[in-house]
């Protein structure tokens, strides 16, 4: 069809792979992917609703879209796809008619027949799973409706790139009491492992040496055939071990309570596994954890990661933590302060507690801390955080070790007075550039170097700090 699509991702890891993969099945279809909204015939949004905030610039960015086709772009297809899609649709029906287009995580095996529709038709296309319309989590999808986007994947896309995200599981059944990912994505379906291992092996023959496995609780993987239940510690194992060609393999994100020993071991004894664990805790406090429904205590949680810690002395974690739930005190405040100095994270996302409709939370518990205290609670965890973070970078000041390189930095090159704009991946420029590299611990790292190392491998030796990236130089 030749049509041009231009796909706007907010939110997680998980919102980024479906955008490629949903971009991967337009291509084939005959629609060209474009890097601008400006130039597009259709605008995809793909949408978070973990936090108000997110939704907030949805809203907004509707609003613009819906004024530009107001003004001028009659044609423009717009859609709204992703966690809001499932969460939100009766509302986006209501206040932004512009929308043609709505389709939930669990469908968007189905969009490029719902883009077809709209666009011949001109109708309002949706195909939404309910999971927010219920009180509880019930299963609605079958794995073949949901592996039929992962199997389709395009790995001319994944050319590209030398880092690519699997998917090993969908949904969520924690049902933790302040989060609405159970009622966006629905429940945990599980995927196949020689599906997993098999996406992983032609990644790398497409030229991926980095892969990262991807679950709501990725840990909580569990794929059942008959009588045989393969974990998540045995599944890690087997892509190390199948798969060589992946130089580094991660996985995020990990729910603390389902982390098992097995899994440490097998990171432990697995070269090429990253030292690195994002294990969100969200509070210090485990009165705070038991309303939110957490399943783990201060103790059991530290516990893990002194275990993880005595296998693994490199290991680098990251945390996450939620100031100004229902009913918190200064007292649970202070022991969230405490536990960040104990935990000694390399990096923690901190976030006001958002109200999420649906939530037990938002049920049962009245949203009774104000917003100053949140505000205040919020910068003093950063701040203990960055000081933090910013002792960790400078431990890697004199020491020479291996990064990957992302990307070319928007910064200037030390002495460069032209911007070097990479177009491709590799071999694209010979011109110095200040590049945005990696380390297996999941630090990031800055230092100026030939563009065309974008997506290799190479030695840095760290030579200063601030609390988000180490500064380095290339070793000769």
């Amino acid at each position: 069809m030749n049509r041009a699509v231009y796909i706007e991702t907010y939110g997680c890891q998980m919102n980024v792979l479906d955008s490629e993969l949903v971009a991967g099945q337009l291509e084939a279809a005959g629609y060209r992917i474009v890097e601008s909204a400006a130039v597009a015939d259709v605008v995809l949004i793909n949408t978070c609703s973990v936090r108000d905030l997110a939704e907030h610039k949805v809203w907004s960015h509707l609003g613009r879209l819906g004024v530009e086709k107001e003004e001028g772009r009659k044609d423009l297809i717009i859609g709204v796809i992703g966690c809001m899609a499932e969460r939100e649709a009766e509302a986006i029906v209501k206040r932004a008619p512009q929308v043609e287009i709505v389709c939930s995580p669990s469908r968007l095996d189905r969009l490029p027949i719902l883009l077809q529709n709209a666009i011949e038709n001109h109708q309002f296309q949706r195909a939404t799973a309910g999971h927010s319309q219920r009180s509880g989590v019930t299963p609605s999808d079958s794995a073949d409706d949901l592996e039929a986007l992962d199997s389709a994947r395009s790995y001319v896309r994944a050319a590209t790139s030398a880092q690519a995200f699997v998917r090993v599981t969908r949904g969520c059944n924690k049902l933790c009491s302040f989060c609405v990912v159970p009622y966006t994505r629905g429940p945990e379906v599980h995927r196949p492992p020689q599906l997993i291992i098999d996406e992983a092996k032609r990644l790398v023959d497409a030229g991926v040496i980095e892969v990262t496995l991807l679950g709501q609780t990725v840990n909580h993987y569990a794929y059942r055939a008959g009588e045989v239940t393969t974990s998540f510690a045995q599944l890690l194992w087997r892509v190390h071990e199948e798969v060589p060609g992946i130089e580094r393999l991660r996985f995020v994100t990990s729910f603390p309570r389902d982390f098992d020993d097995e899994t440490l071991d097998v990171m432990a004894r697995s070269s090429r596994i990253c030292r690195y664990l994002h294990l969100p805790v969200q509070s210090g406090s485990n009165r705070m954890l038991q309303l939110m429904n957490r399943g783990h205590t201060i103790e059991s949680y530290m516990a893990l990661l002194e275990r993880a810690r005595q296998l693994m002395p490199d290991i680098c974690f990251a945390g996450d933590m939620i100031v100004g739930f229902p009913s918190e005190t200064e007292g649970d405040h202070a022991l969230s302060k405490e536990l960040l100095r104990v935990a000694q994270y390399k990096g923690c996302f901190v976030f006001k507690y958002s109200p999420r409709s649906g939530t037990v939370a938002h049920r049962r518990y009245p949203d009774d801390v104000p917003d100053v205290v949140k505000k205040e609670r919020n910068l003093e965890l950063l701040d203990i955080q960055s000081e933090i973070s910013l002792a960790h970078n400078r431990n890697k000041i004199g020491q020479a070790f291996e990064v990957l390189v992302e990307s070319q930095s928007k910064l200037r090159a030390h002495g460069n007075n032209e911007l070097v704009q990479i177009d491709g991946l590799r071999g694209a420029s010979s011109r110095k550039a200040r590049l945005v590299a990696r380390t297996r611990g999941d630090e990031i790292v800055a230092f100026d170097g030939d563009a065309s190392l974008v997506g290799t491998s190479v030695r840095v030796r760290g030579v200063d700090a601030t609390p988000l990236t180490i500064l380095a130089r290339l070793e000769d």
